[in-house]
């Protein structure tokens, strides 16, 4: 079940949750979404009581110094607002803790899928993910993940506990999105990078083709994003006064104009689930190939049967949302060296765009 949206997306717990309401088991690229793993209700009869203390009696594994950095994280939510360890508890009170990524319902098996590693050092590891891939194990995706990968990659670092989440992926981005995450190896590290995309100090760009040409060309677009009300698989842009809705901005820039398609830079100031994907169908340009947002039919262009064959053969050559995870730039935990990455546009996505611009070309506007 996905939580409200709190300061620090690090909880040092041991255990995880509940099942969480996953759409593709990612956002567009932010730590955005926290999930409930705990919830407790306070008896009628308790006594004022600190929470770290009550707190070290009802969680396994968890000691209360590890309970009092996770309050310290915003990540101990008590009716609807982050506390602190010093806290008392009252009758009745409603508890939750909330973590940046959904629970580990079986054990993570270390899986030999292949990484495209752009960067690794002691404190972090950056790694290119291909379209298809889904970051977190969940519902239908127990296996076959990034994170069974990484698994893999760390089975031989005593140091790396792939369902300890003071470790591994700082943020996620959806299964059929590709390109840059970072994941951080020690638990300093990703507090570190947490904080960074949660004050949004991190640098984030993304490419993307949509349906139409944006226009201006240079735009922003600020709408509070939350769960369809209609279709709980996809997201939508909700009322200023739905209390559900989470602030949502992204910036976008059209770099090529296809006729009735464009490429566009987009990026991210806040990183909500399918922020990107969300917030472009909002302005009437949905990605192109997006199925879940209705990108996956012509909706610009004339329908005669020779254009409706060349987008067909479009779809064929990028059956995914076209979008990808381009650029990243953090600070080092460590060495508070300015970092920063690209990693190229795939070859689905490339030879997408290559067709388009022939046939602009051949279009001869």
């Amino acid at each position: 079940m996905a939580a409200t949206s709190v300061p620090g997306p690090i909880a040092p717990f041991d255990d995880a949750d509940i099942d969480a309401e996953e759409l593709d088991g990612a956002d567009d690229g932010g730590s955005g979404e926290l999930y409930e793993h705990f919830r407790f209700t306070v008896d009628k009869g308790q006594q004022l009581l600190r929470i770290d203390k009550y707190l070290v009696t009802r969680l396994e594994k968890s000691s209360r110094n590890r309970i009092q950095q996770a309050a310290d994280a915003g990540c101990i939510i008590v009716n609807g607002k982050p506390v602190k360890s010093n806290y008392r508890v009252k009758p009745l009170d409603d508890i939750r803790i909330v973590m940046d990524r959904p629970r580990y319902e079986l054990e993570i098996i270390p899986e030999d899928i292949p990484l495209d590693i752009v960067y690794e050092d002691d404190a972090l590891l950056v790694v290119n993910k291909p379209a298809g891939l889904v970051v977190h194990p969940g519902h239908g995706n127990y296996s076959g993940t990034l994170v069974n990968a990484l698994a893999w990659h760390f089975r031989d670092n005593p140091d790396y506990d792939v369902s300890d989440p003071r470790l591994g992926l700082v943020h996620r981005i959806d299964k059929d999105t590709s390109g840059l995450l970072v994941v951080a190896k020690t638990p300093d590290a990703k507090t570190h990078l947490g904080k960074q995309f949660f004050n949004k100090t991190t640098k984030r760009e993304y490419n993307a083709l949509v349906w139409g040409v944006p226009s201006p060309s240079v735009g922003r677009i600020e709408g509070n994003i939350g769960r369809n009300p209609k279709d709980r698989l996809q997201m939508a842009v909700l009322p200023p006064d739905d209390p559900t809705g989470k602030h949502a901005v992204t910036h976008y820039e059209v770099l090529e104009d296809f006729i009735h398609v464009a490429l566009v830079k987009c990026v991210l100031e806040t990183g909500r689930t399918h922020q990107i994907r969300v917030h472009m169908r909002h302005i009437g340009h949905p990605l192109f190939s997006d199925a879940r947002y209705g990108g996956d039919v012509i909706l610009r262009g004339e329908r005669n049967g020779s254009y409706q064959k060349f987008i067909g053969n479009c779809f064929e050559l990028c059956p995914r949302q076209a979008l990808h995870a381009r650029t990243l730039g953090f600070v080092h935990p460590d060495t508070g060296e300015e970092m920063f990455f690209t990693a190229p546009i795939p070859a689905d996505m490339t030879a997408l765009i290559e067709k388009w611009r022939a046939y602009t070309k051949n279009s001869g506007k």
